[in-house]
């Protein structure tokens, strides 16, 4: 008995794959006796396409400062061991003045806040242990909604502006923070905030003195002094 297969491909109705088939048909019978068999093989699925996106967060930089604060001013001495995440759009004088904004107001309950990575939080403040906002401290430029909307959120508000359009600026939101009465903006030096951003190390040593409005920021090479500017309050 002889028997011979052959493949031939099949297609569903309603459908645009072939199914492949193989057909076995055993000669060496008389043709009434002729057996086929015929054998279906599942057809090959194609696998849909899947797009990735490969879309993933830059995370902050970590730097680390021990910052030893004499303000003879307010009569406060003290060490602060500070963990300082750099936003990935952050630059090193942004981060610095943030630093220089805690010096210049340092409590044991001040804190950074998430600031570039939350809007609903500002760069530095100060929560007494209710978690009412005491102090709300920004630094750059920011509009005149978002000062106004932290003022009704905190008894005291202080903006630090830093860079060279800081004249432009305020010219253009002052008079839209007049009315604000429990605000402080202060402007700082161009080149003083250049200069600090030199001190930006991962680790870092630092001492802010401050004695009649005078801001000298050091680590154990360089020393910056810092002029303040102060626009309302």
């Amino acid at each position: 008995m002889n028997s011979c297969i052959g493949w031939s491909r099949l297609t569903p109705a309603g459908s645009s794959a072939g199914v492949a088939t193989a057909v076995t048909v055993r000669t060496g019978l008389p043709p009434t006796r002729r057996k086929i068999t015929i054998t279906t093989a599942p057809a090959r699925r194609r696998q849909p396409r899947v797009r990735l996106q490969c879309g993933m967060a830059l995370k902050s930089t970590i730097y680390k400062a021990d910052l030893q604060v004499a303000d003879m001013d307010r009569h406060y001495y003290a060490d602060h061991p500070l963990t300082i995440a750099c936003h990935p759009s952050e630059t090193a004088e942004r981060m610095m003045v943030r630093v220089l904004a805690f010096a210049l107001n340092a409590h044991e309950l001040l804190a950074f806040g998430k600031g570039l990575s939350d809007v609903g939080e500002p760069d530095v403040w100060h929560r007494d242990l209710t978690g009412a906002i005491k102090h709300w401290i920004e630094v750059g430029q920011p509009d005149e909604r978002s000062v106004l909307k932290a003022c009704g959120k905190a008894d005291r508000v202080t903006v630090y502006a830093y860079g060279s359009s800081t004249p432009q600026w305020w010219k253009q939101v002052g008079p839209k923070l007049e009315r604000a009465r429990n605000l402080k903006v202060v402007g700082i030096d161009p080149e003083a905030a250049r200069a600090l951003a030199k001190l930006a190390r991962r680790n870092m040593r630092l001492q802010c003195t401050i004695q009649d409005a005078d801001v000298w920021m050091r680590d154990d090479t360089e020393a910056v002094q810092v002029s303040l500017n102060p626009l309302q309050g």
